[in-house]
Formats: structure tokens, sequence, C-alpha cells
């Protein structure tokens, strides 16, 4: 990269944008149209390699990311990023409605199953330390097609996540004035319902973050765990203030509402613990990503559940769950016990932690749509990086412009459905790549023992989907329940005798098969609690970005495989170009 001849940074041409043959001229494009059909083909089973990911396609940033990220930084990212308003907000709601003083119990089954997901990054993350995160490691594993659609649910969890955010912050700063959320926002009654109250706010302060993330990487690592210290010095409070005013008689009954209680309030509060994904696209930035990643995510994250539940705990102590107030439980919690100031902290501490989440989130997002960027799904022009800062501003100036956009006019209800599901996933995705790396390298896993894996996988999947589905309609089949779990049991076991071809090079997910297929049964069953409309547009937007495949990013992907060197050229068939240890 540093040899190359010095270009300007700040340039606009067509050729930037689409370098790629199919788009020299019109007549060019429209033969690669005609084509469309056996490139489709072409590309549906091509894979990338590690090298690929981690040598050749930094090199259209031009300049180099700067590897200034220690453990420390990855920590408090992780921290920033995780922690936000989600468990000021919605913790008393589902203790309330759902789950009573066993919402302890829902965080902890929240917490192990992002805890699952963490472990299939950190181990890609490890042997893979580059800017793509999930798009990458899928590309590596899955192939392709599955990357481009993990490739643009990535970006559309970049922009629904971050304008949800941002307009989760402005109703904040609104209650904290008025009593009605959306004191702050314009109504407009011309336009349809959940897209009429405009959020200026949001926007200036969503423009305020990214720029901010723009500005240098470690700038913005420090701005954040200065930030989170402080906050996780009020949290701090919040938990020993509530177990200084608990009264046990309040945990009981423990389980009010059942099992069933328990598990509806752990598929609400898991989005408490995301945006762990964000701080794995900073790998690419990370001094010593064999020590600094397995610290920052695996430590951190463990550190937040226990957090979690001592706060959740600390609330159900002080207050009975038939009396938390749904929409401001600490502050309305502080507020019976004496401590009236106490509830402007909590609303100061909920306000910090959004602000680190978008902070954070600006980041990773970047990241993400630089990877993506150099693998020219999106125009390469998004994948440079700037000399000075180190940072991909074109990059991030997209995702400021789209997310701005989307949380100008679109309402909460509107971004969480959408936001979830994607999440949800890409999780999934991750962990059945990990068992792909695990136990598929060409030329080293024998056709047979492919086949047998094929099966084993298809089992744990189908049997999973088939599990939420017999929980999620409400039908107590305990015979299905036995089928599905018989099926999903033998296909793991079945997976733990096939010999594993590969191993992680420095840090490994344990318990493989069985802790990445428990992570696939959990992303089913949650994705099963989303209703409907999730579905409804997850698929509509799933198959605009087919659209924008079939039309672009098929051409552009082609032309770039048929054109790079052989020793690092994107294979083709089901080749992964990584040799498996001895």
């Amino acid at each position: 990269m540093e040899d190359s001849p010095a270009k300007p940074y700040w340039r606009f041409s067509k050729n930037d944008f689409f370098p790629e043959d199919s788009f020299r001229d019109f007549a060019a494009y429209r033969n690669a149209v005609r084509q469309t059909g056996w490139r489709l083909r072409d590309r549906l089973v091509a894979r990338s390699s590690d090298d690929a990911e981690a040598i050749e396609l930094p090199k259209a940033s031009e300049n180099q990311m700067k590897q200034c990220l220690t453990w420390w930084d990855l920590v408090w990212l992780s921290f920033g990023s995780v922690v936000g308003s989600g468990v000021f907000s919605i913790t008393g709601l589902e203790a309330r409605n759902h789950a009573g003083p066993a919402i302890v119990l829902s965080y902890l089954a929240s917490g192990f199953s992002a805890l699952l997901s963490v472990f299939c990054y950190t181990e890609f993350a490890v042997d893979i330390p580059v800017a793509g995160g999930s798009f990458s490691y899928l590309r590596i594993e899955l192939g392709e097609l599955v990357a481009f659609l993990a490739a643009g649910n990535i970006l559309l969890e970049a922009v629904v996540g971050a304008a949800g955010l941002a307009r989760s912050w402005s109703s904040y700063l609104a209650s904290m004035i008025n009593p009605n959320s959306d004191f702050l926002r314009i109504r407009v009654d011309s336009l349809p319902e959940g897209f009429n109250l405009l959020d200026p706010i949001a926007v200036v302060v969503l423009a305020a973050a990214n720029c901010i993330a723009m500005s240098g990487t470690k700038r913005t690592s420090m701005l954040n765990w200065i930030s989170s210290i402080v906050s996780s010095g009020v949290i701090v409070f919040i938990i020993i203030v509530g177990f200084i005013h608990s009264n046990r008689s309040n945990l009981t009954p423990f389980v009010p509402y059942g099992a069933k209680g328990v598990l509806q309030a752990a598929a609400v509060v898991y989005w408490s613990y995301t945006g762990f994904d964000m701080v794995a696209t900073m790998a690419e930035e990370t001094k010593k990503p064999s020590r600094d990643i397995p610290i920052g995510l695996v430590g951190s994250m463990s550190v937040i559940t226990t957090i979690y539940c001592l706060m959740c705990l600390s609330l159900t102590l002080m207050v009975n769950y038939t009396q938390i107030d749904v929409n401001a439980p600490y502050s309305v919690a502080f507020d019976t016990i004496g401590m009236k100031w106490a509830k402007y902290i909590v609303s100061i501490c909920a306000l910090k932690g959004m602000t680190t989440s978008m902070l954070v989130g600006a980041m990773g997002q970047a990241r993400y749509t630089t990877q993506i960027a150099r693998a020219h799904m999106i125009p390469p022009w998004f994948a440079l990086v700037h000399p000075k800062t180190g940072t991909p501003v074109y990059a991030t100036i997209l995702i400021t412009l789209l997310s701005c956009v989307v949380t100008f006019f679109s309402s909460l209800d509107v971004l969480s459905s959408v936001f979830s599901l994607s999440t949800l996933f890409i999780f999934m995705l991750m962990a059945v790549a990990l068992l792909m790396r695990r136990y598929y390298v060409k030329d080293a896993t024998t056709k047979h023992d492919f086949i047998k894996f094929l099966v084993c996988l298809f089992s744990v999947i189908a049997s999973s989907i088939g599990i939420s589905v017999l929980w999620n309609i409400n039908r107590r089949v305990w015979a299905g329940y036995a089928v599905f779990g018989v099926v999903w049991l033998a296909g793991t076991a079945g997976m733990a005798m096939l010999p594993k071809r590969r191993m992680p090079k420095i840090w490994g997910v344990p318990l493989v098969p069985w802790l990445p297929a428990i992570s696939i049964l959990m992303n089913f069953f949650l994705i099963g609690s989303l209703g409907t409309v999730a579905f409804e547009r997850f698929f509509i937007c799933s198959a605009v970005m087919v659209l924008y495949y079939l039309l672009v990013g098929l051409h552009a992907t082609y032309d770039v495989a048929h054109q790079i060197p052989p020793d690092v050229k994107l294979e083709e068939g089901n080749e992964n170009g990584v040799q498996a240890k001895e």
C-alpha cells in the first residue's frame, strides 16, 4: 500500500465508483446482463480465503487503518456498545408483564445465548483480523451468495440500528423535559402513521456521533472508555442502593408467570446484549489480536451479563414486580424510596449509554461497509481510508446519510422489528460458518465425510426451526418436542463423531459442535418469537438486496474474481484455500 502512487483522497470519477469491465460502458453492461445466468452459477458456490480477505482486499483502501487498539480499548468499546438504553427501559416492562422477579433468569439465558455468538465471532476475529467482521467470515466459509445476503442485512442493521438509537436518545431527552416522549418531534399529518413524526434532534445527535467516529479510532476509543468508566460508577451506585433498600419478600413468588414468561422475556431483553459484533470489526486495528480480542469480547460480555443480572435483581428487591413502572423502572424505584434526585442520574446514565452505543456503532458499521466495498459488492470508492485519520471516511458518510434519513422519518416500532430479525439471522449464520470451518477443508475432507456433515447440519437446523415453531404457536405437543429434540441431539452427536479438519490457530470455541449447535437453536428460537410484520419486512428487504445483486453486485464481483492474481483468486466451487493444520 505504501509504495502505490499517491492519489488525492477526495476524488469522484466514474472509475472510482465502477472500475469493473462490466460497467465500462452501456454495451459492456448489456453484455454482462445477458450473461447473468452463467455468472450467477459461477458465483453461487464461490468462496474466498483467509489470505484474500486479510491481505489482498485491504489494498483497495489505499491507506492502512492504524493498529492502535489494545484489550483495554476493546473491553470498553464492548461496554460502550452493548450497555445502552435497553437495560434501563425494557427491564421493568418484562419484569412486570412476563417474568416477575425471575427477570434475572431471563437476562442470564439471553446472556448465555449472546456469549455463544461472542465465542464464534472471537475465533474468527483472532484467525482473520480484518475489518469485515461477519461479512468476511461468511464469505470464506459459506460462499459469496450467503455473504452477500449477510452484507445486505449488515447494512440494513447498521442503518436501522443507528436510527433506532438516535430516536431513543431524543425520546429519553424529551421525557426528562416533558411527560410526552414525542415532545421534541414535529408531527406531519399528511405522512403515513409510523413515518409522520419528524425528529431533527435525532438527526443532529447521530451526525455528531459519526463525525467523532471519523476523526480517529484512538480518539473515539478514549472518549468512549472515559465516559463508560463514569457510567459504570453510576451502575455500581444503582446496584448498591438497590441491595441496601432490598426487601426479600418482593422476590415471592419468584416465577409468577411460569417458564413461558421467563423465556418470552428472554427473547425481548436479548436486545440489551447486541452491539458486540461491532467490536469484532476492530480486529484490523488491534495491536495484538490473538491476546486482545478474546479479552475484549469474551471478558467484557461475561462482565456485562453479571452487571445486568445484578441490576435487575436490585430492581426487583427494591420494588414488588407488580408495582414496577414499565416506562422508567429505575427512576420511579428511587422515587419510592425517597431518592428523587437519583432519577436524574439514571436518566443521564441512560443517555450516555445510547450516545456511546451510537459512537461505537458508527465505527463498526463503517468498517463493515469498508470490507463490503473492498469486495466490490458496493462501489469500491467507499473502501478508501483517509491517510491522516486512518478511518474509512466515505463509508462513514454513507452510513450517516442513510441513517439520518431513516431516523428523521421512522418510528421506533417500525425500526426495531427489522433490526431484530437481521441481527439474529447473522448470528445464526455465524454459528453455521464456524461448524463449516472446523469440519470442511477442500482436499482434506472426504466427500463421504462432507455429506455426513451436511446431513448432521441439516438435522440441527431443521430441528431447531421445528422446536421454535412449536413453542411460538403455543402448541404444547410434547411428542413433537421429543422428536425434534432427539433429531437435534442425533445431528449434533453425529457431527461430534466426525473428524475435525481444521483446528483454530490460537483461540477457539470450546465444546464444538455442541456450543455452536446450541447457538443455532437459541437464535432460531428467538427469531420465532418475532411477529409476522418483522418477517414481511425482512423478506421485502432481502428481495430488494437480491435484485441489486443481480443487477450490480454479481457483475462487479465476477469481474474482480477473474482478474486478481491466481495465488489469491477467489476460489471456484468449494475451494477454501486454507490448508488443514496437521
